[in-house]
Order: structure tokens, then sequence, then C-alpha cells
């Protein structure tokens, strides 16, 4: 469930999942003046983060090693229903799109490379604010 507006504290709290070093790196710097941003290098990392703590929103990729970010996210969504999630991907293929919306629940699924900017509106968007 989406937690409304005036639940959510200041600055929310965002899970970025992203196997390679530079882009994770450009996409926190991007989205911290905005959120609070924590990353993952893996799946099998932001499973431990996530079980330590609750996130608003999870951002992961699709491609990494030893699971997708499909696989992450549909577990994500039985283990944190309340927590909003959005799949980035390089590959613009419309069925895997479409499939990874209906099956993990997700808010959006974007395609690389994208802005810190729009991914920021994005997020917010999900969490149903814009700024």
């Amino acid at each position: 469930m989406k937690p409304t507006a005036s639940q959510l504290p200041e600055r929310p709290s965002v899970l970025l999942v992203e196997d390679e070093a530079p882009l994770r790196q450009v996409m926190q710097l991007g989205l911290a003046p905005q959120f609070d941003v924590e990353t993952a290098a893996s799946a099998e990392q932001a499973e431990k983060l996530m079980a330590t703590r609750s996130y608003d929103v999870v951002v992961s990729d699709h491609l990494m090693h030893h699971t997708t970010g499909l696989d992450f996210l549909r577990l994500a969504k039985e283990r944190h229903p309340g927590t909003m999630r959005i799949m980035i991907t390089g590959y613009t293929n419309p069925e895997l799109i479409s499939r990874s919306v209906s099956l993990a629940g997700l808010a959006a699924c974007l395609v690389k490379p994208i802005p810190s900017e729009e991914l920021a509106r994005v997020i917010w968007a999900a969490l149903g604010r814009t700024q």
C-alpha cells in the first residue's frame, strides 16, 4: 500500500540497487539532494539492508550478477509490500517492461540512461507527491 503524502518524511528514503559502481555513484549523487539514499551493489546486499530498515522506495537495475532486478523486486513486493518499487533497465523490450510492471507491482520501469532529475520526478510521482 502506498503511503499517503502526509505519512512520508521530508526526505523519503530510497534504496538504490545497481551493480555498476560508476553509475550507482552518479545516481546517488543526483538523488541525494532530495532523498535519503542508501546504495547496494547487489540484490543480496539490498536484501540485507531491507532486513534492517524500511525504505519508501527501492530502485533496482534489471540485469545484475546472480539475479535479476525483476526477481529481487518480486521478493521485495512480498516481504515489503509498503515499499514502492521502480526498475531501471538498458533494454527497451516492451514485453519485458509490461511483464515486470505486472509481476513485481512496479510503480515504474525506466529505460537507461535516465537523467537523475527524471528519476527523482518518477520517485516523487510513485510516492504521490510532486517536486
